[in-house]
Formats: C-alpha cells, structure tokens, sequence
C-alpha cells in the first residue's frame, strides 16, 4: 500500500488519504453504502426486506428496519452452529467476536471478518498518524498490556474469541505495528497466556527489562494501565529480584511463559538497584510510569466513558506524561478515529470515517413524544446529541449501537464525535433517569470527602434494591484503605445528593424511592468479577466494570453481596 514505505509506514500519506476521504463524506457514504448492499443484496437477511437491488439510502432506510442485537441473535446463533448459507455476507464469517458480557452477564456474539480488521488496521494507522504528528517518536518499545483470551470452537466449528484477541493474533496487525515502530516488549507467549495474572507480571517484567526502548504504555481501556500499576506495586520487590538473579519467580507456573521469559532474562544487578532506588524514591507511587521508563512520549489507550474514573490514578502514575485517548468503536465495529490527540481525555473527540460503514444518527429529543427519525453523517449538527446506528460489512444492518455521542465539530466533511454513554438508563425505579455519566459524576463528588484521610474509590458499580419499599438505590464502593464510619456516612449523603436527574430528586423528596444505600465492598473484589469474566471468556484488556448490576448478572451480583463489609443509608432528603 502506498501509505507502506520499505516496511514503514509514512503518516503523510495516510493523514493525506484521510482528508480525502472527508472532504467529501456524504458521497463517499453513499459509496460505501451501495458497496455493501451489493456484495451482500442477495443474502438471506437482506432479501427478506425486499429492496429489489436498490442500494440508495432513502430506498434502504425505508425498507430494512433499525434492529438491535437481540432481533439478530437468531442469525447470528444459526452462522455459529455451522449453517453454510448467505445468511447476512455473501463471503461466508470466519470468526465470532465476543463483547466483554459486563452489560447483559454473558458476551455477544457478534460476526467478525476480514472487512473489519482492515477497518482495525486503517483507523489505527490514521490516529497513530496524527499522534505521531504531534508526539513523534522513534524505532522504539510499546508497553502494551495486551491480552488474547481463550478462543473456542462454535458447534458449527467458527472459531470464537473477543475482537481484540482475533486483532491481535492476526499478522496484519503485527505488521501494522512495527510499521509503526511499535511492537510489543513482550513476547506472543506473553500476550496469548491463559493466565492473566502471570501474563500481566510478564508484561511488566518485559517492560522493565526494556526500560530504556519503551516510548509508549498502553493497554485497550485506561483500566488495564491502572490494574497494571496497581499489580507493579504488590509486586514491584520480586520482579527486582528476578532482575538480579536472571531469573523468573516460583509462582510463574505456566510453562510457555518460563520458557519464553527465559530468552529474556539474564542476570543484571545494576539494572535491579536503578529500579530498587527509583521504587523508594517515590512517594506513594506518584509518576512511577515516567519513573521507570523515562523515553515514555505518551500513554496510549480508550479513557473515555466508562474509563473516565480511572483518570484520576492513571494521572498519578504518569505525572506529566500526556493522556491520549485512543479511537472509538466497539465489538460491533469502529467509528471514529482519534485526530486530535491533544485534547484531554475528558474532551476526546473522533473524527467518523465515512468508508467502513454507513452510519445514521437518531436525534436525542427528549420532550418529543414522537421517535425521531435517523438521520445521515453529514446532516447532524453541532452540540446536539444523538444514538449512532451502524450498517457495516460483517452483517449488521442498521444496528442500534446504543451509544449517545455528542456532535463537537466537523473535519472536513466528516463529525467529530464526543461519547457520552451507552443510552440504556443505568438507575431507574419510578421516575427516574440516571446514566452511566450521572453515576460517575455523583461517585466523583462524594469521593473528594475521602481526600482528606488519603483514601480513595478503588472501582465502584451500583444496582437497584426492590426488596424494600420503596425500592432503593445500592453504591457499592471498593476503598483502599479502611474509612470512619462518619465518613462513609457522610460520603452517601452526598452521593444521594449528586445525582442531576430531576425525577429522582423529586422523587426522594416525596419519598417513591427510598434512602439511597452505600455498601463497603472487601479488597479484591473487583478483581473477583474480573475473573469471572475471564472466565467467561473476556480478555483482561477489554474488561469493563459493569456500572449497574441488574437481575441478568447473578453471578457478579452474589460475588457484591457475598463481599460486604459495611453499609450506610443516606438521611432524609431534604432541599439544600
């Protein structure tokens, strides 16, 4: 490709090629539109809406319905259990990703194929383009805490694993990444190990080894960089020692990881004391990650929504190194790619490329009793709020994502797109219309009150309690550290007193829902509901906390319960 030059890629031409694209994005999604329609116009979904070969956005929209993933699950159950037939591609699907399952308690199934991981590879050559733009850097070291989880055979014999782990094992994407000058400090033995906990201490031990090569740290979600440090600071001692002596640790058990780590190793007492010396020179761990690895340009990974919380620590351990946040998509396919790498994570937004799919946007009005009706790419405007609905080349025809995006500006022709949230309502009894964003505002202002004892929310999620009447919101906090009970008393004062939402105000005061209920969680449970989903088959790197445990996720809703070590009730509510 002409972006490729002798095994390198020149971001020149790739940001060239996406101006291209975007000055005209309205024409170019009718391309891609009329692309799809007629590689796969004589597929069984498809012609069940019987658009007699058009491939126009108006005929399209008025023929084929908006779905979600439970009005395609059949389908995609009869891809998986082997059935041979054009059911949505004319190409027949290869591979089934799996979403991470924090939402509905089990993962998606969702049709993966060569189409979406060249949409991988040309969003990720688009924003490293631009991040290397402002934030140049050298043949160098990526710290990627990176992991391939456990992939499985369907019964129709279609190999299964989440979308990152059919990225990662897939060449194209290690080429893309040395044409980057990226690659990974750690070995494939590393990054495909079944254990995540050895697999994370390998990742860390590489790093270490490559102290002086490493340019980038990064990791899927800004959650794996944090869960990364926190591990570095329980483990910081052996992996010094196994520096020194040239040698991997007893508890590393797994086989593949001995040997490989072994090709690595070699006994290095001055590199050990550097480490040992800068480790007890640090005050609680503030700026380790530009301690330890002082060419570190950027750190590099999804921070927003759900992984805004994670922010906070995340800025502790890099001290002035900047916070990039990486593009923006979903199991279901990408969106948008990352061209202003300067913006805070806070204020991330992404540029939508009009070639890897054909997208619409429903208008977010809420004192419409009306549904609005979805418009195209080029038609949203500026400041409003919408869900995206996405059509791709894997098989999902106006799929409902479920994500509300803000409209912040234009490139060219083509949005840039803030996330908000996912536009399912996390809490809701009566009334009641609390977000993933509300929940995370109301956690932020109650934990400042733990600043002054030098504590702070390790992870947090919520769920409804309708065995009291009224029903009840329930926080579950995780803590670092043990807190007063005046503390945490006064902490879920304030969280009930934090939530925006005026229907649940209201609703408090005329007492429809009842005192909002804090639960203290014991250490290490988030770290059990990681593990379950592991289990499941998640990969380490794309675990999300769920943010609202519901009655779909009994097993994550025993381990809270079974967990608890403390819980408060707010006061009455009362107007400030």
């Amino acid at each position: 490709m002409l972006e490729m030059m002798e095994g390198r890629l020149d971001p020149d031409v790739v940001i060239e090629e996406f101006e291209a694209l975007t000055r005209d994005a309205g024409r170019i999604q009718k391309e891609t539109l009329k692309k799809i329609l007629e590689q796969n116009g004589e597929t069984e979904y498809l012609m069940k809406w019987d658009l007699k070969g058009k491939t126009d956005p108006d005929s399209y929209k008025s023929c084929v319905p908006l779905v979600t993933h439970e009005d395609l699950e059949p389908y995609i159950q009869r891809i998986a259990h082997g059935e041979n037939s054009c059911i949505f591609t004319r190409k027949p699907i290869t591979t089934i990703s799996l979403s991470s399952g924090t939402s509905q308690g089990k993962p998606k199934f969702v049709p993966f194929n060569d189409e979406l991981l060249e949409n991988t590879m040309q969003i990720y050559k688009t924003s490293f383009s631009f991040r290397n733009r402002e934030y140049p850097i050298g043949n160098g070291k990526a710290l990627q805490f990176i992991y391939g989880s456990r992939q499985f055979k369907t019964k129709g014999g279609l190999a299964a694993g989440t979308a990152t782990t059919n990225v990662y094992s897939d060449e194209k994407f290690k080429t893309t990444m040395r044409a980057m000058q990226t690659s990974c400090c750690s070995p494939d033995e590393v990054i495909f190990s079944t254990n995540c906990e050895e697999s994370l201490y390998c990742h860390l031990l590489c790093g270490l080894i490559l102290w002086d090569q490493v340019q980038v740290v990064s990791s899927t979600f800004a959650h794996g960089i944090v869960h990364a440090f926190r591990t570095f600071e329980e483990k910081w001692e052996d992996l010094v020692n196994d520096i020194r002596q040239g040698e991997l640790c007893s508890w590393i058990q797994t086989p593949s990881l001995r040997t490989a780590m072994s090709k690595l190793l070699n006994p290095n007492p001055g590199l050990a004391d550097i480490i040992y010396n800068k480790c007890l020179g640090l005050s609680n761990w503030y700026g380790v990650i530009q301690e330890l690895f002082p060419n570190t340009k950027y750190i590099y990974g999804i921070m927003t929504g759900s992984m805004e919380p994670y922010l906070k620590k995340l800025r502790h351990y890099a001290r002035d190194l900047p916070l990039l946040s990486a593009d923006y998509g979903a199991s279901e396919g990408w969106i948008g790619a990352n061209v202003n790498p300067k913006l805070r994570p806070e204020l991330a937004t992404f540029a939508v490329l009009p070639n890897i799919g054909y997208f619409e946007f429903i208008p977010l009005n809420e004192d419409s009793n009306v549904e609005p009706q979805p418009i195209g790419l080029t038609e949203v405007k500026i400041d409003e709020e919408y869900e995206i609905i996405v059509t791709n080349f894997a098989g999902l025809y106006r799929y409902r994502l479920g994500d509300m995006v803000k409209v912040k500006g234009f490139h060219n022709s083509t949005p840039e797109l803030q996330y908000i949230c996912r536009r399912n309502l996390l809490l809701t009894i009566n009334i009641d219309k609390n977000t993933e964003k509300d929940l995370q505002l109301a956690v932020e202002a109650a934990a400042t009150l733990l600043e002054k004892e030098k504590l702070e929310v390790i992870d947090f999620t919520s769920g409804i309690d309708s065995s009291t009447e009224p029903a009840h919101y329930v926080i579950y906090w995780e803590l670092s550290s043990e807190a007063s009970n005046e503390l945490l008393k006064e902490c879920c004062n304030r969280l009930d007193r934090s939530f925006p939402d005026a229907g649940y105000i209201g609703s408090r005061k005329v007492k429809t829902i009842g005192a909002l209920e804090l639960r203290i969680l014991k250490n290490g449970t988030f770290h059990k509901i990681l593990d379950h989903f592991v289990e499941l088959g998640a990969a380490v790197s794309q675990f999300k906390t769920p943010r609202c445990v519901g009655t779909k996720n009994q097993t994550v809703l025993q381990i809270l319960r079974n967990n608890v070590i403390k819980n408060y009730f707010s006061s009455a509510f009362r107007s400030v």
